[in-house]
């Protein structure tokens, strides 16, 4: 299970158990800037252990062909900057799956996400063999709207109190691409 993505700006690599103290630093230092838009964490998961035990499950849902998380890595410099996920990943009669991502605060602008949105959805299509795959995104995040249309995602629609974020229900905008549009 050694699946590397290759981009001009960054690569994608399986997480292993050795990251986890690099996840906790990324973690820590966009705490405050990734909590606009993602649900509240405890202080437990800003750990190693916690963030040691979260791969270790990651690396056994990529065998069961159930979820693949990588990291998003710096091409040059091999720094973790981000983390981007295939999840909820669900054979026919979907072949569909989610896509998460979150790129570290100081990256962002520089087409980095855009670029492993790409190289994520060209694995989902190619080596998983889906049809589908969706993305929900608030539609205050600007930012990662256009990260979603740049890399060929279409707006299929507004889904009201989708997700409670910091005390609020708050709508998400569904977006999907079609393996036929890849």
């Amino acid at each position: 299970m050694n699946f590397l993505l290759t981009g001009k700006l960054c690569y994608l690599r399986i997480l292993t158990v050795e990251d986890a103290e690099e996840m906790v630093q990324l973690l820590v230092r966009n705490k405050e800037y990734w909590a606009i838009f993602e649900p509240k964490h405890r202080d437990s998961y800003f750990t190693a252990a916690v963030q040691r035990e979260k791969i270790r499950e990651s690396i056994y849902q990529a065998r069961e062909n159930r979820e693949y998380s990588f990291g998003v890595f710096e091409n040059g410099s091999d720094k973790l900057i981000g983390h981007i996920s295939m999840y909820s990943i669900k054979r026919l009669p979907f072949l569909s799956a989610l896509v998460g991502y979150s790129v570290d605060e100081s990256y962002i602008g520089r087409g980095i996400a855009t670029e492993a949105v790409k190289l994520i959805v060209a694995f989902g299509f190619e080596k998983i063999q889906l049809h589908r795959i969706e993305a929900y995104v608030s539609p205050r995040n600007t930012g990662s709207v256009r990260v979603l249309e740049k890399a060929g995602f279409e707006n299929e629609g507004l889904l009201k109190e989708f997700l409670h974020i910091n005390g609020v229900w708050e709508d998400h905008y569904h977006y999907a691409i079609l393996e036929k549009d890849f």
